[in-house]
């Protein structure tokens, strides 16, 4: 996938946290406006956002003849840094609200990897597990007609999400492409066909760079005793597109792989997981589960087993108030966007449990995303090696930045904590969560300051 997004969860509503989105995303932002100076905080109520939120309905006729409506969304949260980015998901739950996060998210990410976008996110609900082919393509077609003008190569550009593909990316740039010619209208999606214009590795992009901003951490040292994937055990919740990539490039670099999941349920080995065996019992019985010379755990369970490196890349909020004192890695991996919630992140960080967060770990899908954007503008097409070796530079960038702005934060405390000095409270360890959210937002406010605010 490109710039994909896992869907939301619920797992954390059982242990009373307050999980929408949008308090969660405040929550965090507070979290780190704190570490900042007075002109960045004052851009507070700018950041949090969005600057366009388009909501359509539109008809659709099916293949029996009837007509069904749709409802969708297209949100571009901040252009600061450049045309907005982001995917196309299709989803029956997607709501605006889900689409408003994930497209702050993606402005976080871009800022944070050092790419020239902001961030943006649509979706389309519905249920293509129940739609043909022909009622997707007429779907997507009238939703890119309705979007009209308000996507573009140089001003708001979807990629591949939640439940589309390259496929539908083809479909995306084929109408806009009817609707504008005469132009190079290739830069206006990204995850296209290679045949179209995509980009070689864009596939592996998010679990590559999963992997190697893992690595990169490792050899810092954060972790004790953990100096690199050689020998690491791993559990992987989530066997689709990223998590079953990941699997495997974490085994090819020396570490064992000894749980993976999917919807259904997932399976153990303290030897280690045959990936391609469980590969062909998943497209033969549709789940991993049942694999032979392995056992069965829950999803739930599998979050709790002792292994090196956690990597929850399926949906959001597993990992939250109730069951963060039972996670026995020692670090953590978000290769799903919010898979750890903000009471299981206090929890981890009082345990000493590193997480690697979302915005760093799983930003490789956007960059290759950009990427493919820059052959599409220049008309050129870069070898794997190439793509591959630039995504390596960009995420270990993305590390050192925000591991050198986490060693800073210990010296400066957060504004809150300055004005209750004496007082007995406890406060949250920092994490490199908060590291990455400061990066991102210095970058963000810098460039809007050097902007400046007009008329």
């Amino acid at each position: 996938m490109a710039d994909s997004e896992p869907a939301t969860g619920s797992s954390g509503e059982a242990a009373g946290e307050d999980l929408e989105p949008r308090h969660v995303s405040e929550l965090r932002l507070q979290q780190a406006m704190g570490y900042l100076d007075a002109p960045t905080r004052e851009l507070f109520g700018f950041f949090r956002a969005p600057r366009r939120t388009i909501t359509v309905c539109f008809p659709v006729r099916m293949d029996d003849g009837s007509v069904r409506s749709f409802e969708a969304h297209r949100v571009v949260h901040n252009r600061v840094l450049g045309p907005g980015k982001g995917g196309i998901r299709y989803h029956p739950e997607v709501t605006v609200e889900e689409v408003r996060f994930l497209a702050a998210l993606m402005t976080w990410k871009c800022a944070l990897i050092d790419v020239p976008f902001g961030g943006a996110k649509g979706g389309v609900a519905c249920d293509t597990k129940h739609m043909s082919a022909q009622e997707v393509a007429r779907m997507t077609r009238r939703f890119i007609t309705e979007l009209g003008d308000n996507i573009g190569p140089h001003t708001d550009i979807p990629a591949p999400d939640l439940y589309t593909d390259e496929q539908t990316m083809a479909w995306i740039y084929d109408t806009y492409d009817t609707l504008h010619p005469g132009r190079n209208n290739r830069p206006v999606v990204t995850g296209k066909p290679l045949d179209l214009g995509g980009s070689a590795g864009r596939h592996e992009a998010t679990a590559l760079g999963v992997l190697y901003a893992t690595q990169r951490l490792l050899a810092t040292g954060l972790v004790p005793g953990l100096e690199s994937t050689q020998g690491a055990t791993v559990a992987i919740q989530g066997f689709g597109d990223v998590g079953a990539v990941a699997a495997r490039l974490f085994q090819e670099a020396g570490a064992v792989v000894v749980a993976v999941s999917d919807s259904a349920g997932g399976i153990y080995s303290p030897q280690g997981i045959d990936l391609a065996g469980a590969r062909a019992h998943k497209q033969a019985h549709g789940t991993v589960v049942g694999l032979p010379e392995t056992l069965s755990v829950t999803n739930e369970a599998l979050l709790e087993l002792d292994c090196d490196i956690l990597i929850p890349a399926a949906v959001a909020n597993q990992i939250h108030a109730g069951n963060a004192e039972r996670v026995q890695a020692r670090l953590v991996v978000e290769a799903a966007n919010g898979p750890v919630t903000p009471a299981a992140d206090d929890a981890l960080g009082r345990r000493d449990v590193v997480v690697l967060p979302d915005i760093l770990a799983n930003a490789g899908g956007v960059t290759v995303s950009y990427f493919e954007w820059v052959q599409n503008n220049e008309n050129e097409q870069w070898d794997l090696a190439e793509v591959n070796a630039k995504l390596k530079t960009k995420m270990h960038r993305a590390v050192d930045a925000t591991l050198a702005r986490w060693h800073l934060l210990f010296e400066t405390p957060p504004e809150s904590e300055q004005a209750d000095a004496g007082t007995e409270s406890d406060p949250p360890p920092v994490d490199l969560r908060t590291a990455a959210l400061v990066v991102a937002i210095e970058r963000l406010a810098r460039v809007t300051q050097e902007l400046g605010l007009w008329p």
